[in-house]
C-alpha cells in the first residue's frame, strides 16, 4: 500500500461512496441544491438520472446527512423484486421486521410509521436507487405511497435514483401517472479537465496530503482524457498510477506511468470474440503450427472451400443451401471456430 510512501491518512481513491470526498464541481452543486430544496418544499417525487459512476450514491449520502436529524430516512438498492419484495424491503430498512406476506398489511404497518413520524414533526425520506431495474408494476406500487399525505402536506419524500434507462422507462405511456408526480428532474455530467483536476486534488486533501502536486500536468491531462471525466474511472485511474509510482520509488505520477495503467486496464486486450471484432482490431493469432492465423479470413476461405464458388450467371451454380446443406455448413464452421480455439489449426473435413 502507497499510503506511507506518499504521506497519505488513508486511501484517497477508494471505491466506497464515502460524503467526505464528494467533489462538488457545479453539476453536482446543481444536483444536491434541486433535491435539497425539492424536499424542503415537500415536493413529493423528486429524480436523479446519471450515467454510471457518476457519483450518485455518494451525492445521496451527503444529502441524507443534512437531514440525519430531522428526518427518518430509508435506501433502498434491491431493485429487482416484485412489489410484495419491495414493502418487505422497505419495511426492514426502516426497522420494521414482518414476516407477512400479505400485501394490504404490509402497506398498513408503512402508513402507521408515515403517520407516526408525522406526528413526531419529521420527514420521511425514501431514496431508491438502481431504479432503472424496477419493473413497471413495481413502480405503480411506488406511485401508490405518494398517496400518504395530509391535507396540508405529502408524508413523504420520494427519490428515484438510476441510470438514464430510467428516464426511457418513466418516457413509457403506461406510466403517465408516475411521470406526472415527479415534480423535480436533476442530472450529473461528466467532469470537464479542469474539474477533474480539482476533483482530484480535493480527494488528496481529504486524505491528508499535504506534499508537492503527485501528478504532473500532463498526467492529469491524459487521466482527464482516458476516464472521459466520469469520477469512477478518474478514482481507478489516480489508484493504479500512485500503486505503480510507489512501485518504482518515484514521488511524481508521469504521463508514462498514466499511458501504462490506462494499457493494463484497457479490458479489450482480453475480448475473446473471433468474428467482426478480431477483424476490426487487426487481431491474427497462430493456427498452432506457427503459421500466421486470421479467422475471418480463414473462415470466409473454408465457407467457399465447402459452398463451392460465388454463383454467377455462367456457373449455372444455384444461390442457396438446402436446409441440410445450411444446417451441414454450420456445422463445419464451428468445427473450424472450436479446432482454432484449441490450438489445431485448420480442421481435416474428412476426419471431422
Amino acid at each position: 500500500m502507497y499510503l506511507d510512501f506518499f504521506g497519505l491518512r488513508e486511501q484517497p481513491f477508494g471505491v466506497t461512496p464515502d460524503p467526505r470526498y464528494l467533489y462538488l464541481g457545479p453539476g453536482h452543486r446543481e444536483a444536491l441544491a434541486s433535491l435539497y430544496y425539492g424536499i424542503e418544499a415537500n415536493r413529493g417525487f423528486l429524480s436523479l438520472i446519471a450515467r454510471p459512476g457518476m457519483g450518485k450514491t455518494t451525492l445521496l449520502f451527503h444529502l441524507l446527512a443534512k437531514f440525519d436529524h430531522t428526518a427518518r430516512t430509508a435506501f433502498l438498492f434491491q431493485t429487482q423484486c416484485s412489489s410484495r419484495e419491495f414493502m418487505r424491503f422497505l419495511l426492514a430498512e426502516i426497522g420494521i421486521e414482518t414476516e407477512s406476506q400479505d400485501f394490504v398489511r404490509m402497506h398498513e404497518q408503512f402508513n402507521r410509521c408515515l403517520v407516526q413520524e408525522a406526528r413526531a414533526g419529521k420527514r420521511f425520506i425514501i431514496v431508491i436507487d438502481e431504479a432503472q431495474n424496477l419493473d413497471a408494476t413495481v413502480l405503480e406500487t411506488v406511485r401508490l405511497l405518494s398517496d400518504f399525505e395530509t391535507p396540508q402536506a405529502k408524508l413523504l419524500q420520494i427519490i428515484l435514483v438510476g441510470q438514464p434507462g430510467l428516464a426511457d422507462k418513466l418516457a413509457s405511456p403506461s406510466l403517465v401517472q408516475l411521470r406526472q408526480r415527479i415534480t423535480s428532474v436533476s442530472g450529473l455530467s461528466p467532469l470537464t479537465r479542469e474539474e477533474t483536476g480539482r476533483f482530484m486534488d480535493h480527494r488528496l486533501q481529504v486524505a491528508g496530503y499535504r506534499g508537492a502536486r503527485l501528478f504532473s500536468p500532463e498526467a492529469q491531462e491524459l487521466i482527464a482524457q482516458v476516464s472521459e471525466g466520469i469520477p469512477r474511472q478518474i478514482n481507478n485511474y489516480c489508484f493504479h498510477a500512485l500503486s505503480l509510482a510507489c512501485a518504482m520509488r518515484k514521488k511524481v505520477v508521469d504521463v508514462n506511468m498514466v499511458r501504462e495503467v490506462t494499457h493494463d486496464l484497457d479490458i479489450h486486450r482480453f475480448v475473446s470474440d473471433v468474428g467482426s471484432n478480431s477483424h476490426r482490431h487487426g487481431f491474427s493469432g497462430s493456427n498452432g503450427n506457427g503459421d500466421p492465423f486470421h479467422p475471418v479470413e480463414e473462415l470466409t476461405g473454408v465457407a467457399r472451400e465447402y459452398v463451392g464458388p460465388t454463383p454467377t450467371a455462367d456457373t449455372g451454380v444455384k444461390d442457396y443451401l438446402s436446409p441440410a446443406e445450411a444446417i451441414e455448413h454450420m456445422k463445419d464452421v464451428a468445427r473450424l471456430l472450436h479446432n482454432w480455439r484449441n490450438g489445431s489449426g485448420r480442421p481435416d473435413r474428412q476426419s471431422a
